[in-house]
């Protein structure tokens, strides 16, 4: 499997392992999304238990507003985090 390959995998098997806990196997509450931040992204994100932040990132991640983080809407959060890191590191490079 290539690189991206692998990538993809590991983002389709990190949002199942934390989806349906509470009912559905396609969506995160915001009580799955909370584990899956604090467990996968938490070194990135900060451990802090910040319940505005959450509900925040809840809010805005959950664009259809069915009060569940689908896989797309979940996917976006990893995009934009991903640039953010990109661009760290470009600009850690041109100093």
């Amino acid at each position: 499997m290539s690189d991206v390959q692998m990538a993809m995998t590991l983002l389709i098997t990190a949002f199942n392992k934390y989806s349906g806990k509470e009912g559905d196997g396609l969506t995160l509450s915001k009580a799955e999304l909370k584990d899956l931040l604090e467990n996968e992204l938490g070194e990135l994100l900060g451990k802090a238990n910040d319940k505005a932040a959450l509900d925040r990132i809840f809010k805005d991640l959950d664009v259809n507003k069915d009060n569940s983080v689908d896989f797309k809407e979940f996917v976006t959060l990893v995009c934009c985090l991903t640039q953010m890191c990109h661009e760290y590191f470009v600009s850690k490079t041109k100093k």
